[in-house]
């Protein structure tokens, strides 16, 4: 039976973070699909479709490169349904630092009270990403920030084109 992890995450946008967690991930299982949680409360920075195009650029070939198969969704309810529907056993969370944990504790024990079948892996991030937030990112992105030390070549780029003249 393979192994199948979930990665969920707004990825508004990837981060250097997220890709080293994402190459942890893919040596742990046979299949890593990234999901992108898509709320209506929330407004992201990106729409859905960028988000998919950003991470199809920078994830498909690292998890490739494992010899892991990889695919995106997006969901829109609980990330352990989303588990279940593709088939998964792993959910991957990646931690920073100790209050990630303390939230990522509390969440992992509601997840395997709803899902029992599905287990919580916590991938720690690695020390030159630890400080690496989407949130920040964004928040620099939207001021006219250089955001290259903190995203893919691409995300960066992406992002520059975007906000290009809103601020400096």
């Amino acid at each position: 039976m393979p192994r199948i992890a979930l990665y969920p995450g707004s990825f508004d946008p990837i981060t250097n973070g997220h890709i080293d967690v994402v190459r942890q991930a893919a040596q742990l299982a046979d299949q890593l699909v990234l999901a992108i949680g898509v709320h209506p409360g929330k407004t992201p920075m990106l729409s859905t479709d960028e988000r998919l195009v950003m991470l199809e650029e920078t994830c498909r070939p690292i998890v490739q490169a494992a010899g892991c198969q990889f695919s995106c969704i997006t969901f829109a309810d609980l990330a352990v349904a989303a588990a279940r529907r593709v088939g998964a056993s792993i959910l991957i969370r990646g931690l920073r630092d100790g209050s990630d944990f303390d939230y990522e504790m509390q969440m992992a024990g509601m997840n395997g009270s709803m899902a029992p079948e599905v287990q919580t892996v916590f991938l720690p991030a690695s020390p030159g990403v630890r400080p690496i937030t989407a949130t920040l990112v964004r928040q620099i992105a939207t001021m006219g920030g250089d955001v290259s030390a903190f995203v893919p070549a691409n995300v960066a780029a992406s992002l520059k084109k975007k906000f290009a003249g809103q601020a400096g």
